[in-house]
């Protein structure tokens, strides 16, 4: 099997807009939620988000341009433009045919849906704008990044709720150790934060309702937690075959040697009982990876503040590990950022990847009152915790019973 390696990172995020300052501001326990101010919350239940601050799209791409892509595909190219000068590729230099484009989006274009249809009730059916479809599709994130660099190979979308950025990033890893592409860009993109969407998630009651203390609101694996932070933002990671990247230079960030997908066949919203599809999910990875369960230092995990998600994936993680379980890290970047669905999977793999870089794991914001479930692990609070990283996985659980797990390694020789 071929290897494959990471050597380009972008994000957009809550807490910062380039991954540097989103780094930093995770290792120092800053959290990106507040107050919505992108629309009027005056009649909405749940009045917080996580959203993207000072975000100006027209600094990189063409303004005429911008008007005519949702947020979700602004945030997308974003992240990757970051991503592509990171890796510092010229990929004009090689052939496009063999450079793919796989890129997750739980929702896509809501806003515009949104914004479109309150003209078609209003105003009639030709008030409607003809860029509706292309603009409102989850698959233009993978289709606009392809057109913006011109790329020709393998190029879709993952759709699987929270879990979309994820699988997109275990299917680029796929195809480039199957031969079916050299170069993948990954990652997942979402822009979820609107009127609509808020009114639906707060009305299952799966959002948190401290509209008094935002920044204290999403609190993983907390006794006092009442649902998840929704948030905006996108991750894109660029994987090479390991033989290409050596061959122009490349710097490596780590290795991918794992990746984990199973279904719980359950419930619409509900996991799993006892987390059992988390399980199979991680070790599924880990069994790919080869590592074993000693093997792994730290677990980034889906960690999203709900009452049932958190307690199982603790399960889930207690069964597969055993006595190891208590030895490894495991953090929550959900609690400083939210939630960001279909791009929450993307996004925690470039903070998985800084992590083993870096060895350091972030803390997890307002945990103060852990689970009865989470007695005796390491749980990360308070401050960052120094801790040598060799291999890691990263969790990520969607509504309709969709698991996914990746395990990332330090790159060696």
């Amino acid at each position: 099997m071929r290897r494959v390696v990471i050597t380009g990172l972008g994000v957009i995020t809550p807490v910062g807009n380039d991954v540097k300052t989103t780094w930093e501001n995770l290792l120092a326990g800053k959290s990106g939620i507040d107050l919505i101010k992108s629309f009027d919350t005056s009649q909405h239940t749940v009045k917080i988000a996580g959203e993207i601050k000072d975000f100006q799209p027209e600094m990189r791409f063409d303004p005429k341009a911008i008007k005519r892509l949702d947020r979700c595909v602004q945030l997308c190219l974003w992240a990757t433009h970051d991503a592509i000068q990171d890796a510092q590729i010229d990929l004009e230099k090689y052939d496009k045919d063999r450079i793919g484009v796989i890129i997750g989006s739980g929702i896509g274009g809501l806003a515009t849906w949104e914004r479109e249809h309150t003209k078609f009730v209003n105003s009639g059916p030709s008030r409607v704008s003809p860029f509706l479809i292309p603009m409102m599709i989850p698959d233009m994130t993978s289709g606009y990044v392809a057109i913006q660099w011109k790329l020709k190979g393998p190029n879709y979308t993952t759709i699987s709720a929270c879990a979309s950025g994820a699988h997109a990033i275990g299917d680029a890893f796929r195809a480039i150790r199957h031969g079916d592409a050299d170069v993948v860009i990954t990652g997942g993109s979402e822009a979820p934060v609107t009127p609509f969407a808020l009114a639906g998630f707060s009305n299952m009651r799966a959002l948190s309702r401290r509209n008094d203390a935002p920044q204290q609101a999403s609190r993983p694996f907390d006794q006092e937690r009442d649902g998840f932070v929704m948030a905006e933002g996108a991750g894109t990671l660029i994987l090479e075959e390991l033989e290409f990247a050596r061959k122009r230079g490349a710097h490596i960030y780590c290795e991918i040697v794992g990746f984990g997908a199973t279904g719980d066949g359950y419930h619409i919203t509900a996991p799993a009982p006892e987390g059992e599809g988390a399980r199979r999910s991680m070790k599924r990875a880990l069994d790919e990876a080869g590592c074993g369960v000693q093997g792994i230092q730290y677990i980034n995990t889906h960690g999203t503040s709900t009452d049932l998600n958190d307690k199982f994936e603790v399960k889930a993680i207690r069964d597969l590990f055993g006595d190891h379980a208590k030895n490894m890290a495991l953090n929550s970047t959900k609690s400083m950022i939210g939630h960001t669905l279909g791009a929450a999977g993307a996004i925690e793999g470039v903070v998985t990847v800084l992590s083993i870089r870096d060895n350091v794991v972030h803390p997890t914001l307002n945990l103060e009152n852990p689970l009865q479930e989470c007695e005796g692990l390491n749980l990360v609070t308070g401050e960052r915790l120094d801790i040598s990283i060799d291999c890691a996985l990263s969790n990520s659980l969607g509504f309709g019973g969709h698991n996914a797990t990746l395990c990332y390694k330090r790159f060696v020789t």
